[in-house]
């Protein structure tokens, strides 16, 4: 490459990325290592906080590790506005960890319920009884790291907050920070050791060692209400002249993220079935699996073709004159899942199962999508009789 060219393209490169970027004649390729960046001070950032920090049930001080450690399993692939008021509800009814750990696995599930990925209140409860035994919380990662339902991610998070541990829990709010920080600008997931050490970075201030439990509840408010995902409110971010992708312009472009598979499709029958006293037969699913040990109307099982009615119906829990009244969708974590729901009323239920009475569903351990049945089940008792028999 003639040597005036070579010039021309180092002078090129953006002053802030220039160590990380490899120039060959035909592209210009931006590697995915931390460049130098400007001053992200935690100071600053702890600043801001003090001023503009969330109200959230779960921060208190002195931190409790109770509520940290719950609050941190229920918010694992949960928004902080679902979870409110589920946690709210939960501690009233499991205070502390002892009440907890005293609980049935039953009695949990139900106060679960509706949050998904259930296998997270097996877990807080086998945890709750661990920890109970043990006379409390350890106050290290590495102890923490051993309980179930406990992560490296949860176990960082939870010794920070709860103990004040430096450490960096990297969440999707840290992922977005450090990844437009730093202008890291290869695709998720091969970014995240590079976004990992990237955050680790941050942590090392001075005034981040000093406070790590604020440091890290800033780092979270931060990305959930200035460096969002889509619309980033650079102007008001204590760290916009240190960040290197607001100086690009490209902020609102990272974390860049391979393309999603489409999530396969599957397909059920579940069956609405009364008796004249307005109760409902429901089934415990294994419990072990998907959605296990929660509650459930009886059904197929959710395979990848649909279910002719003739095929569905040598599964249903009995005989009956059975009606269709609706379908419905859910998102679960590797498939979609369509649901009809058939429903029929009978003098008498002799089927395997339990009886529940329709009014008292909402104290049952149903998951969110046997909820949206039994939606369907509970507005087609208004209209008994409208739709054509099968």
């Amino acid at each position: 490459m003639p040597c005036l060219v070579r010039r021309c393209l180092r002078l090129a490169v953006h002053p802030s990325l220039r160590h990380t970027a490899h120039v060959s004649p035909s592209r210009l390729t931006i590697h995915s290592g931390p460049p130098d960046h400007g001053h992200t001070d935690g100071a600053d950032l702890l600043a801001w906080y003090d001023r503009h920090g969330r109200a959230l049930p779960w921060r208190a001080k002195p931190a409790d590790p109770y509520r940290v450690w719950l609050s941190e399993i229920m918010l694992q692939q949960t928004t902080v506005a679902a979870v409110i008021p589920y946690y709210e509800k939960f501690l009233t009814r499991f205070p502390d960890i002892t009440d907890l750990a005293r609980s049935s696995e039953s009695d949990v599930m139900a106060a679960w319920a509706g949050l998904g990925y259930y296998a997270r209140a097996r877990n807080l409860h086998a945890c709750a009884r661990e920890v109970a035994g043990r006379g409390g919380f350890p106050a290290d990662i590495a102890g923490l790291r051993v309980l179930p339902g406990i992560g490296p991610y949860t176990a960082a998070a939870i010794a920070a907050l709860a103990f004040d541990v430096p450490a960096v829990p990297v969440d999707g709010n840290v992922e977005r920070i450090a990844a437009r920080v730093f202008a890291i600008t290869e695709a998720l997931p091969t970014a995240r050791k590079a976004i990992a050490d990237a955050a680790a970075r941050l942590g090392r201030s001075p005034a981040a060692q000093a406070r790590p439990a604020d440091f890290v509840q800033a780092l979270f408010d931060l990305g959930a209400t200035v460096c969002t995902p889509t619309t980033p409110s650079c102007g008001r971010c204590p760290w916009r002249g240190g960040c290197a992708a607001n100086r690009l312009g490209i902020a609102a472009e990272l974390p860049r993220k391979a393309p999603r598979r489409m999530r396969p499709l599957r397909y059920g029958v579940h069956f609405w079935l009364t008796d004249p006293q307005g109760r409902v037969l429901l089934r415990r699913r294994p419990p072990r699996g998907l959605l296990g040990g929660m509650a459930e109307l009886p059904g197929t099982p959710w395979r990848a073709e649909t279910w002719p009615i003739s095929e569905a119906l040598a599964l249903a829990p009995m005989a009956a004159r059975w009606r269709p009244i609706g379908t419905i969708r859910h998102g679960l974590t590797h498939f979609e899942l369509h649901l009809s729901v058939l429903a029929a009323t009978v003098p008498y239920i002799a089927a395997d199962g339990f009886l529940c009475a329709a009014n008292d569903l909402a104290g049952q351990a149903l998951p969110s999508v046997m909820r949206k049945c039994a939606v369907l089940g509970r507005a087609v008792e208004t209209s008994a009789g409208s739709a054509t028999s099968l």
